[in-house]
C-alpha cells in the first residue's frame, strides 16, 4: 500500500545514503547573476551527488543569504570553491582529464539525452541571458542543449542544471537506483 513518509522516515533514509561517495562529476557556474539561482544549483547537486561546484566570475558564493534561502543547507555539504578567472580552471580541468561539457544554444551542440558521457565530467553553465563567454567554448569537449517545445526558447538556469544533472547521474551511476520506503509501525 503506498502512503507518504513521514519526516523522520525521510531523514533516516537520507542518513543511510550520505556515506557514499561524490560522482566524478563536477560543475562550473560562469557569471550566473542570481544568488537564488546559484542556490538552487547547490541544492540539486548534493540530491545529484556532485563532487564539487566551481564559482567563476560574478557568481555568488557562500555564506551570502540568497544562496542559503534557496540551497537550505547544501552550500554546507557539497565542496565549493571560487575562481576569478575559469579559462584557467577550466584548462587545469581538461589537463586532470575531465570532459568538458557545455549546456549551451550552440552550433554543434548535441541533445543532452544524446551525448556520449567520458567520466569524470564537468557540466560548464553560464550567464542566464548570455550564456558563457566565447573564449569558453573552444575548450570544450561537447556542447548540449534541451528541446524545447513551447514558444520559449530556453529554461530557467537552475532547471535546466538539474535536467542535465540527473541526466548524468544516471549515466554515471547505470540507470536510476530503486527508492525504497521505510515502514515504522
Amino acid at each position: 500500500m503506498m502512503r507518504k513518509l513521514t519526516h523522520e522516515e525521510i531523514v533516516l533514509r537520507q542518513s543511510k545514503k550520505c556515506d557514499q561517495p561524490p560522482l566524478s562529476f563536477c560543475v562550473v557556474l560562469n557569471n550566473i547573476r542570481s544568488l537564488h539561482n546559484v542556490g538552487s544549483i547547490f541544492r540539486t547537486a548534493d540530491g545529484a551527488g556532485v563532487e564539487k561546484i566551481w564559482l567563476c566570475g560574478i557568481t555568488g558564493y557562500p555564506p551570502q543569504s540568497g544562496i542559503a534561502k534557496t540551497a537550505l543547507g547544501a552550500q554546507d555539504h557539497v565542496p565549493w570553491e571560487y575562481r576569478q578567472d575559469g579559462i584557467v580552471l577550466l584548462k587545469e580541468l581538461k589537463a586532470r582529464g575531465y570532459q568538458i561539457v557545455l549546456l549551451e544554444q550552440a552550433c554543434g551542440a548535441i541533445s543532452h539525452d544524446k551525448f556520449t558521457l567520458k567520466p569524470p565530467v564537468c557540466l560548464v553553465i553560464g550567464n542566464e541571458i548570455s550564456g558563457v563567454l566565447d573564449g569558453w567554448l573552444e575548450l570544450c569537449d561537447t556542447a548540449v542543449e534541451i528541446d524545447m517545445a513551447g514558444i520559449k526558447n530556453s529554461l530557467n538556469v537552475a532547471v535546466a542544471f538539474g535536467i542535465i544533472a540527473y541526466h548524468i547521474r544516471t549515466k554515471l551511476t547505470n540507470g536510476p537506483r530503486p527508492i525504497y520506503c521505510v515502514i515504522t509501525e
